[in-house]
């Protein structure tokens, strides 16, 4: 494991020089271990409904400001064809953590349907829910899930989560997918309100403890509609570049993960977010093909909703500037060549 201290320094230097060095390193590394393939997977929000209170996000319980909605399998399904037909490998499903609005049964009966006309990855992003659950759907045909911890520090994790039980139930959890048989994904939010460089920089070590196939990193976008609305003070700034260093530090200590240019980096930099996240080792976006009736109500951030145009018109537009960073669309589900490296090892 990369050390503590050579994390900090890489974090905190003022150099360019040594700034440029990082970035760098991690293109080197993503060359070398994943190739230059972007893959893409088409994002559908299935539901804002949420029976949790975050102290960051915009779809929490208490935020009443909210229109809740919930699509239906018959809306759902077109979505999953049009990232077939856009090329898309996997399609994506997230929601708000809701068991009433989401049941277990509802959300195997989807994914059964999905396979009877489809062998495309699905992603499933529904929050902490039970072993039975995640058996269910595992058996049904997903085959990844992302939970993301957002910091691994214990104090500021209940700071951001309150109600919640506690940062080790959400790495049990993320134990219990990963038993379960899932290509498993989480990450961390940058510049969270009283987030130190070492709390940080354990972010970043715990992406390894937890043996991630899938790391997410954004910048922390503050909601007025949420108790952390006004943002606040601390060590670690939430803007472009620190993300860039994560998401390259990231890289280097998990070198065959996939790893996104996360949709906060487009909004924070809306011309060209994407690509400076793919020039510092990442290697997966995640389009949206939400219906855009819905998509305007899943603001877990401000201005999440107008990143994308129309799908198939982004489509196009994602797809040449993929093409004019020298880097190539991927083909098939893209799946983590470290997951595949562990399932190898277990054979």
């Amino acid at each position: 494991m990369m050390e503590r201290a050579a994390i900090l320094d890489f974090l905190r230097t003022a150099s360019a020089e040594k700034r440029s060095e990082l970035f760098r390193l991690a293109e080197d590394t993503r060359r070398r271990n994943v190739g230059d393939a972007v893959h893409l997977r088409g994002l559908v929000e299935l539901s804002n409904y949420c029976r949790a209170n975050c102290a960051y996000c915009g779809i929490r319980v208490g935020n009443t400001q909210v229109r809740r909605y919930r699509m239906e399998h018959d809306e759902i399904l077109p979505c999953v064809r049009l990232a077939e037909r856009l090329g898309y490998g996997t399609v994506v499903f997230q929601a708000g953590e809701s068991e009433h609005f989401l049941p277990g049964v509802w959300v195997e009966e989807l994914i059964r349907e999905i396979r009877k006309f489809s062998g495309i990855a699905i992603t499933l992003s529904l929050g902490e829910r039970s072993t039975e659950d995640y058996q269910r759907w595992f058996r049904a045909g997903a085959n990844r899930y992302l939970l993301r911890f957002e910091t691994s520090n214990p104090a500021l994790f209940r700071q951001l989560h309150p109600g919640h039980p506690g940062l080790e139930t959400r790495k049990n959890a993320l134990l219990r997918l990963r038993q379960t048989g899932y290509e498993i994904g989480s990450g961390v939010m940058v510049g969270i309100p009283g987030q130190t460089w070492e709390m940080l920089a354990e972010d970043i070590q715990t992406f390894v403890q937890l043996d991630l196939d899938m790391i997410g990193v954004g910048p922390f976008l503050p909601h007025p509609e949420t108790p952390l609305g006004r943002g606040g003070s601390g060590e670690v700034p939430n803007d472009e570049e620190t993300t860039l260093r994560v998401v390259a530090l990231s890289r280097l200590v998990c070198p065959r993960a996939n790893i996104p240019s996360t949709t906060a980096l487009a909004v924070v930099d809306r011309r060209a977010g994407h690509e400076h996240g793919l020039a510092c080792g990442a290697n997966v976006i995640m389009p949206n093909v939400t219906p855009e009736k819905y998509r305007q109500c899943y603001e877990i951030y401000p201005s999440k909703a107008t990143t994308c145009e129309a799908a198939e018109r982004y489509d196009q537009e994602l797809k040449t500037r993929i093409r004019a960073l020298g880097r190539e669309v991927g083909a098939g589900p893209g799946t983590s060549p470290h997951f595949l490296q562990n399932r190898n090892k277990e054979v």
